[in-house]
Order: structure tokens, then C-alpha cells, then sequence
């Protein structure tokens, strides 16, 4: 029955990989019309501007463009990610029910669930903000770590070490998966913000796109709530600490790293909201804070020794 509901799991996911890899297809695809369509709109505006004897042709762009149900890529880009999306969850969840336990053990079962979890942040994220435009990043990044996880650490189900056998367990990682998802929205709405504020030599298809300074208030806000649930993460380890090895703080790597991340987004909420750091500064000190997440994931996890060294398993 076990290996069952693995190879189960293993073909959804795998299935959900294919759906993910033509849902971000098409997102390239309606990006590269943006590319074409934005000069010809630009000189419809031109050429109605000169007819008026108007002088209109300076016009700013919308903060934020109104909701809209777009081109037939965008809109099938959209419904393949929902229907790769919930193969990743039915994936994520029969290897729960082949273990017996939440899917969130190890490596693999990590990279499963934090994927599953940032797509489905970025799902939920559009019923409040329209942020169709982060697809080409979001299903790029749940390729790659599903690729990764599948590939590199993937292990059969087994028996959990006893520091795991904890309800902690369940919360402690998956409040830290979540402040992962909206960390990770809100670095690549910082990097779409880099690149937008270097318009003049980037790609066109970001004309079509919020302002700047939207897309950085859209960014602190995202990173605001995962320093929310990234705070909960680090209280819980602690107290989860406690009960497995006797202390709340024990300068494992792991920990260290941990707080580490902490603090680079306490810094960028801090530094933004006092000391007047906006741009630039801001955006890059959002993307340094899911740099480290990445780091702490992947490096510390599989070349530095450690009482978190299961981990890797």
C-alpha cells in the first residue's frame, strides 16, 4: 500500500511538472506579446494625440492597470497553473498518506510542499492584486524546485528520527513554508521592480506594467507578512528546541541561519519604514533576504553538520 500511494504521488507530481512546463510557456508567450503590442499602442496614442492638436503624448502610466481577463495566453496560462497546482497538492498529499505523517520531513518532502505552498500564495494573491505577470517566475521556480527535489533529494518514505515525532513539526515548518511563498512573491516583485525602474534599456513588455513605486509598496507589503510568519517560525523552533534537546538556542547552523534571515527583513522593514530606504536599496535588500532563504535551504542543509542534519535526509 505504501509504495503505492509513493508511485502515486510520484506520477501526479510529475504530471503537474508537464502542466507547469506549458502553463509557463505560455506565460513567455503573452510576455512576448506585451513586447509587441506596447509600441503600436504607444503610437495609436501618439498619432491621436498630434490629430487632437493635443499635447497628451507624455501621458503617465497607470499606477495599476484595471483587472481585466486578458489574451488567450494569459488566460490558459492561468488555467494550466491551477490544474498543475492541484496535481502538485494531490502529489504533496498522497506521499502524506504513504508516510502517515504531514510531507515535510526531509528534503524532497520540503521542496514538494514550499513549491506547492508558493504557487498556491500566488494563486491566492490574485483575488486582492492582479500579479499575472509574476507567472513566467512562479511556474519557473516550482519547475525548478520540484526538478531539484525530485532529482537530487529524492528518498522513499521512512521512519521519522525522534527529535521529528512532534506536533511541532507541523507547525513550525509549515509556518515557515508560508512565510517562504510570500517572501518569495515579494522578491520577484522587487527584481520586475529593478528592472523596471531601468526601463529604458529592458525589455518592452515592461511598460505594460505597474509603476515602480507600486511595485515596490505590493513587495513590502508581501515581505511584511512573511516577516510575520518567518518571526512565528523562529519562536517555534526555539520552544521546539526546547523540548527536543533541552534549550531554546543552541548556535546550530541552522538556527543561526534562521535568524540570520530574520534580521535582513526586520533590516529591510526597519531601514524602509525610518530611514526612508526606497528604490533601489529597498529592492535589493528584499531579494538579499531570499537569497539567504535559498541559501539556508540548500547549502546549510546539505554541507554544514548540525543537530538539524536530518534535514537532508
Amino acid at each position: 500500500m505504501i509504495e503505492t500511494l509513493e508511485s502515486y504521488s510520484l506520477i501526479a507530481i510529475y504530471s503537474a511538472m508537464g502542466v507547469y512546463t506549458i502553463a509557463f510557456i505560455m506565460f513567455a508567450l503573452d510576455l512576448s506579446r506585451r513586447s509587441v503590442a506596447t509600441p503600436v499602442a504607444a503610437s495609436e496614442r501618439v498619432t491621436r494625440a498630434v490629430l487632437n492638436g493635443s499635447t497628451a503624448v507624455l501621458e503617465k502610466p497607470t499606477d495599476a492597470p484595471a483587472r481585466t481577463p486578458g489574451p488567450r495566453y494569459l488566460r490558459a496560462a492561468m488555467a494550466l497553473t491551477v490544474l498543475a497546482w492541484a496535481l502538485h497538492v494531490t502529489g504533496a498529499v498522497l506521499r502524506g498518506l504513504a508516510a502517515g505523517r504531514v510531507p515535510w520531513a526531509n528534503m524532497f518532502e520540503f521542496s514538494l510542499t514550499a513549491t506547492a505552498i508558493v504557487v498556491g500564495v500566488f494563486l491566492l494573491v490574485q483575488v486582492w492584486q492582479d500579479l499575472r505577470f509574476l507567472g513566467t517566475f512562479i511556474t519557473g521556480f516550482a519547475l525548478i524546485g520540484l526538478g531539484v527535489g525530485t532529482v537530487n533529494f529524492y528518498v522513499a518514505v521512512v521512519p521519522l528520527p525522534p527529535a521529528l515525532q512532534s506536533p511541532w513539526l507541523v507547525i513550525h515548518v509549515f509556518v515557515a513554508t508560508l512565510g517562504t511563498g510570500f517572501f518569495a512573491l515579494g522578491a520577484a516583485l522587487s527584481i520586475v521592480q529593478l528592472l523596471k525602474s531601468r526601463r529604458a534599456a529592458g525589455p518592452k513588455f515592461l511598460n505594460t506594467l505597474p509603476t515602480a513605486d507600486r511595485l515596490e509598496n505590493l513587495a513590502y507589503r508581501l515581505n511584511v507578512v512573511g516577516f510575520v510568519f518567518w518571526t512565528f517560525t523562529l519562536i517555534a523552533g526555539a520552544i521546539w528546541a526546547e523540548r527536543a534537546w533541552g534549550r531554546y538556542w543552541g548556535w546550530d547552523t541552522k538556527e543561526v541561519w534562521t535568524f540570520i534571515i530574520w534580521v535582513i527583513f526586520a533590516g529591510y522593514i526597519h531601514a524602509r519604514a525610518t530611514r526612508g530606504w526606497r528604490g533601489s536599496r529597498s529592492a535589493w535588500l528584499a531579494i538579499i533576504g531570499f537569497t539567504a532563504i535559498l541559501f539556508n535551504f540548500t547549502i546549510v542543509n546539505l554541507f554544514f553538520k548540525g543537530l538539524h542534519a536530518y534535514s537532508g535526509l
